[in-house]
C-alpha cells in the first residue's frame, strides 16, 4: 500500500514482483550504451579543461618527494633502533 501511494496509484501486483524486476534490468540494459557514451562525452571535455605540470615541475616535484621519503626512511629507521635498544633492554632486565 504504502508503494502505491509513493508512485501515485494503483499497480497491478503482478507487476511487482519477478517481472517487474526484469522489466527494470531490461530498461538499465537498453539505458546503458547512451549512458556510456555521455559518460564519455563529459570526460572529454573534462579533460581538456585539465592544466598538465611541465616537464620541469615534474621533475622538480619528482626530487622533492624522493628527499622526502628518503628524510623519513633514515627518521623513522633510528626512531626504531632506539626504541628497539631500549624494548631489548627492558626485556633483558625483567628476564628470570
Amino acid at each position: 500500500m504504502k508503494n502505491q501511494e509513493m508512485t501515485g496509484g494503483a499497480s497491478d501486483s503482478r507487476e511487482s514482483g519477478f517481472a517487474g524486476a526484469l522489466r527494470g534490468l531490461g530498461e538499465r540494459l537498453r539505458a546503458y550504451p547512451h549512458r556510456l557514451r555521455e559518460y564519455l562525452h563529459e570526460v572529454r571535455i573534462e579533460m581538456h579543461q585539465v592544466t598538465w605540470p611541465s616537464r620541469a615541475e615534474v621533475i622538480s616535484t619528482t626530487f622533492v618527494v624522493l628527499i622526502a621519503v628518503a628524510f623519513f626512511g633514515m627518521f623513522f629507521f633510528g626512531v626504531d633502533t632506539i626504541v628497539s635498544y631500549f624494548m631489548t633492554g627492558t626485556i633483558n632486565y625483567f628476564k628470570h
